[in-house]
Order: C-alpha cells, then sequence, then structure tokens
C-alpha cells in the first residue's frame, strides 16, 4: 500500500464524513439497548460498506456507473441517476443540511425549534449557498479542507471524553416497539443506514475517487480496480470507528422521560441533542458551541458540494437550461423543504429511500456479479425490474395507502428485507433460462 493509496483512503473518508450522519448513531445507539451490536453492525453494512462497495463496483466501467447502469437499459438509467441527483439533492440532503445545522448551533441556544428562527436561520444559510456555488471556485475546498480535520479532531475528543463520562452508566433498555430481538436489531439498524444516503451518494461520486487513482499515473483496469477497494478499505475502517463509538456512548446515555417528552414535544431530533449533551458534558457550555459552529461549517460546504454537483448534472442532461439557473431553482427548492425542520425531513425521505435502496442495492451487485461471472442483458433488467416494483408496492403497503396483505406473507417482511431473497431467486431463474435460451447479450464492461 503506498502513501497515494492512503491519501485517497482519507480522501474518501472526507467525502462519506458528513456532518449529518452523525445523528444517527447515537440515536440509535440509545434506542437499540440490549441490541446495539446487531443494530450497529447493520448500521455500519448499509450506511458505510454498501457505499464503499458502491465506489469500488463504479470503478468496472471507464464510464462509471453511467457506463455500467446504461448497459441494463438506457430509459432505466436516466430515470434512476435523475430519482439518485434528485435525492441527495434539493429534495432530502441538502435541506437537512441546513435543518442540521440549525438544531446544533441555534437550538441549544434559544432551547426551543422556533420556526421564525428557523426561516430565519436557513435564509441566511442558503443566501451563503448560493452566493458560494454561483462563484465556484477553490473556497468551498479550501473551507471543507480546514473544517474536516477540526470537525473529526472535535468528534474524536467528544468520544474519548464520552467513553469516560458515560461508558460506566447501564445499557439503556430497547424500545419494546421496535426491538424484540436481535433479528429485530439487526432490521432495524439496517434500514437506519438508508438515512444516511451514502449508498446512492456513492452511485453519483464514484468517478471522483476512481479519478484520483487515475491521477497517480495507474492505468490498468484490474491495478485501478485494486487500489480504490484498498482505499476504501482504509474509509470504512475510521468510518467504522467513529459510527460505533457514537453509538456505544448513546447506548449508555440516560436520558429522562420528561425529557424525552420534552424534545418530543418541541420537534427536536434526538441525535442532535445527545451529540449537544455529549459534548455539554465533557467540556462545557464552550464544547457545544464549538461543536454546533464546526458542524453548520461542515453542512455549509456539503450543501454547496451537493448543490454544484446536482446542477452540473442537470446541466450536462438538459443543457437548454443554464447552470446558474439550476442552482437558484435547487438552492430555492432546499430552503422551502429544510423549514419542514429536521425531523420532518427525514420522515419525508423515509418511504423514498426505503424505495431506492433496494433498487440501488440490487443494482450494484448485478453489476458486480457481471464482473465474474458472464451476465446477459435481460437477467440484469427483470431483476431490477422486479424489485423496483415489488419496492415500490412494499412502500404502499407499509404506509397504509393500499393494502396488499400478500406482500406481508413474504420472507423477513418484517424486517424490511423481503426484497434480498426475491432478487436472488430471480436472478438465479432468469439467469438460468436466459442461458438456455440464449437470448440477449452478455454484458461486458469497457475498460482502460
Amino acid at each position: 500500500m503506498n502513501k497515494n493509496t492512503i491519501f485517497i483512503g482519507f480522501m474518501l473518508f472526507a467525502i462519506f464524513f458528513g456532518a449529518g450522519n452523525l445523528i444517527f448513531p447515537p440515536n440509535l445507539g440509545l434506542s437499540s439497548g440490549e441490541y446495539f451490536w446487531p443494530a450497529i453492525i447493520a448500521f455500519v453494512i448499509t450506511g458505510i460498506g454498501l457505499p464503499l462497495l458502491a465506489v469500488v463496483v463504479g470503478a468496472l466501467d471507464k464510464q462509471g456507473y453511467i457506463g455500467a447502469i446504461n448497459k441494463i437499459h438506457p430509459v432505466f438509467s436516466v430515470v434512476f441517476l435523475l430519482a439518485i441527483y434528485l435525492t441527495i439533492g434539493p429534495l432530502f440532503a441538502i435541506p437537512r443540511t441546513a435543518s442540521t445545522s440549525f438544531e446544533m448551533t441555534i437550538t441549544p441556544i434559544i432551547n426551543s425549534g422556533n420556526p421564525l428562527w428557523l426561516f430565519i436561520f436557513t435564509i441566511v444559510y442558503f443566501i451563503i449557498v448560493l452566493y458560494l456555488c454561483l462563484n465556484p471556485g477553490k473556497i468551498v475546498d479550501r473551507i471543507g479542507a480546514i473544517l474536516t480535520p477540526l470537525l473529526l479532531v472535535t468528534i474524536l475528543a467528544m468520544i474519548i471524553k464520552g467513553f469516560v463520562d458515560f461508558s460506566g452508566n447501564a445499557k439503556n433498555v430497547a424500545d419494546p416497539e421496535v426491538f424484540s430481538s436481535n433479528l429485530s436489531g439487526f432490521s432495524k439498524g439496517f434500514t437506519e443506514g438508508y438515512l444516511t444516503m451514502d449508498a446512492i451518494a456513492a452511485i453519483a461520486f464514484s468517478m471522483i475517487v476512481v479519478n484520483a487513482v487515475k491521477a497517480t499515473g495507474i492505468k490498468h483496469a484490474n491495478e485501478i480496480f485494486k487500489q480504490t477497494a484498498m482505499a476504501g478499505v482504509i474509509a470504512a475502517a475510521a468510518l467504522a470507528f467513529i459510527y460505533i463509538s457514537l453509538g456505544f456512548i448513546g447506548n449508555h446515555m440516560i436520558i429522562s422521560e420528561d425529557t424525552m417528552k420534552q424534545l418530543v414535544d418541541q420537534n427536536q431530533n434526538i441525535g442532535t441533542y445527545l451529540l449537544v449533551t455529549m459534548a455539554n458534558t465533557g467540556f462545557g457550555s464552550l464544547g457545544k458551541y464549538l461543536l454546533g459552529i464546526i458542524v453548520a461549517l461542515a453542512c455549509l460546504t456539503t450543501a454547496c458540494g451537493l448543490i454544484v454537483s446536482v446542477s452540473e448534472y442537470f446541466n450536462s442532461i438538459l443543457p437548454k437550461v443554464s447552470y446558474k439557473a439550476y442552482v437558484i431553482i435547487f438552492t430555492v427548492i432546499s430552503l422551502v423543504l429544510s423549514n419542514l425542520g429536521l425531523n420532518a425531513v427525514i420522515k419525508l425521505s423515509i418511504p423514498v429511500l426505503s424505495i431506492i435502496y433496494p433498487i440501488a442495492i440490487t443494482t450494484v451487485l448485478m453489476i458486480l456479479v457481471a464482473r465474474f461471472i458472464p451476465t446477459r442483458r435481460v437477467v440484469q433488467q427483470v431483476t431490477v425490474g422486479v424489485i423496483t416494483i415489488e419496492s415500490i408496492l412494499s412502500v404502499i403497503n407499509s404506509n397504509g395507502w393500499v393494502e396488499m396483505h400478500f406482500l406481508n406473507q413474504l420472507p423477513l417482511h418484517a424486517y424490511s428485507l423481503e426484497w434480498f431473497p426475491i432478487a436472488i431467486i430471480v436472478f438465479i431463474i432468469t439467469f438460468v433460462i436466459s442461458n438456455i435460451t440464449k437470448k440477449s447479450s452478455i454484458i461486458v464492461y469497457e475498460k482502460e
């Protein structure tokens, strides 16, 4: 392993180390109680393992996921990538950066989630975002280069002090409405990992890492794949340490019933409250303010990066609308949605992510399998198509919009994982039939 691989590994860590993601592990730790370990392991799988797998798989085709997904079907490629960019952009991820920043900086000061203060904060926040995105340059990268190490040092200090302050406490009791066994704990952690949005973001950003590897002088496809994978291991180890540590501390934090009721009544996010409490307990009021400011600035740079990426993508497929027009449109949409509040943004994202994630995971696995086993195009098309239909129907059913009792009988339905055995069965059946009939062409990825 050379120094370039280590550098790229830390770059990949910085891409996925979003300040907004920090709110999920301590909250999962708090609610999972005695089922903490299966829950946090599952969270790491979807919150870290799948994103890094997605980055590595993106190195299989010289055009990245655009080329790889095009081989499944051009229409599916456009629709799927549009859904991904909108999800990690103005619909959910960008509004979440603003609402997370508000709850980490303003809410601890005013001790309230007053909508008027949220509106004022988001106006200022998105004016800054709009200015930076309309004048793209190195300023966001430079700020990010400073803030990521600062945020990392602050979080590490909180983790060390958090172990000292809270690890002696007994574990919390699991929420009985959600956790009843190790399998239910695993299921909850697995679906909680969806909320990071990192696996679908990895599909959009995988070429950044691949291009960084190529920039070191590596040209052979197998070596690019190998170096990308090694960089992924470095990033995964660092992220896993932080997420598991924060989850473990949250698992031992005692929150009174009165405090929980107050948080719910004021519509405050429990994860942000736990982080602020960690900082306040460990380092006093100065600690929570410092953490809040660093998180807010880190979220600001993340928002700018997402606005620029999404605007450039839409401008590339619909060039008649200018880049600046897209920036303004997506900034305004993000501003409006961020004023719903952090909990509302997260709640709205759950059905969408519950549809997109099974499709994304299946797509990534189909591409990976085709690297090692000659696979016909129709196999990928049918498998992804079935999972798309199943995911949509499952979300409709689980939200009670239309009851479909047959879905409740599917294996692993109780754990929101029924799509996985379906994907395996459909893949095997279509693979066997397609090889017998020899219909449809074999998938071949273009390598450099």
